[in-house]
């Protein structure tokens, strides 16, 4: 069962973009310039999946390869996920995948893009196209991936530490499940504790399933 709300964050308690479907919204988002990310970013990098998928997993902004692509989860973290989603019984097919920042936020080093995390103003305005798609999708689950989407999901008042593996009810209707985000076990060095954290994260997924079964 969820728990109970927590105040909820920009992506579920601010002001939205409007549009008839999740392909207009696409379409009008390729232009947003909302924040300063799109001038080096190579493209706007939208949600992708089923427009009535009853999952939709958020993650925190787009990765050097997804931001050549123009999809989400692409690289390494998304064949993680992937995997894991298999694993935890669920096809990636039938859900929802996008991020709470839309636009890939780096350091140039020599030729080498390194990720930066979005501040609180890139999440707050990117909240515009994150919360427009939750309305238009109206899932049965959202999943927060890692700290970036929680906090536009839910507010700072969360946290993924301690909230992991939680279903916490939202005004929205549906829940919103709180996990790492699949990156996190791609730094994990010591094989036993990769293994262990793996495992955990399957088993937080495994909560998707049991939500909508």
């Amino acid at each position: 069962m969820p728990t109970e709300p927590v105040k909820m964050g920009p992506a579920l308690s601010g002001e939205h973009a409007e549009a008839p479907s999740i392909a207009a919204l696409r379409k009008e988002a390729e232009g947003c310039e909302r924040c300063d990310l799109y001038k080096n970013a190579t493209q706007l990098v939208f949600g992708e999946g089923p427009g009535k998928a009853r999952v939709v997993l958020v993650g925190e902004q787009p990765g050097d390869r997804e931001d050549l692509a123009g999809r989400p989860f692409v690289g390494p973290a998304g064949r993680i996920l992937d995997e894991c989603l298999h694993e935890a019984g669920i096809d990636r097919s039938s859900c929802y995948l996008t991020n709470a920042v839309k636009h890939f936020k780096f350091e140039q080093r020599g030729k080498r893009r390194l990720h930066s995390r979005p501040n609180a103003g890139e999440i707050q305005r990117c909240s515009w196209w994150l919360g427009a798609e939750l309305e238009k999708l109206q899932p049965e689950v959202v999943v927060a991936l890692g700290a970036t989407a929680l906090s536009s999901l839910l507010g700072r008042r969360a946290g993924v530490m301690k909230n992991r593996g939680d279903l916490i009810a939202t005004p929205a209707g549906y829940p919103v499940l709180v996990t790492i985000h699949p990156s996190y076990l791609l730094r994990i060095q010591n094989r036993e504790d990769a293994a262990a954290e793996r495992a955990r994260f399957v088993k937080d997924l495994a909560k998707i399933a049991a939500h909508v079964d």
